[in-house]
């Protein structure tokens, strides 16, 4: 039987913590920064955990 492969686009968005928690890159950092406050942006370049409602298709999507 061959090797399973998992989605090359999840696994470029998402990515497995020491603890096995999802995690991935916000929205709302790619444009229209300008207007934005710097506390704004400040807390949408933090990474944030997947919703657990995602976690599990997430999950087979990485083969994890």
């Amino acid at each position: 039987m061959p090797k399973m492969k998992s989605n090359s686009a999840a696994s470029k968005r998402i990515r497995v913590t020491g603890s096995g928690k999802l995690m991935h890159v916000g929205s709302g950092m790619r444009h229209n920064l300008e207007h934005k406050s710097a506390r704004k942006r400040r807390a949408l370049s933090a990474d944030e955990v997947i919703a657990p409602s995602q976690d599990r298709r997430m999950r087979g999507l990485l083969n994890h």
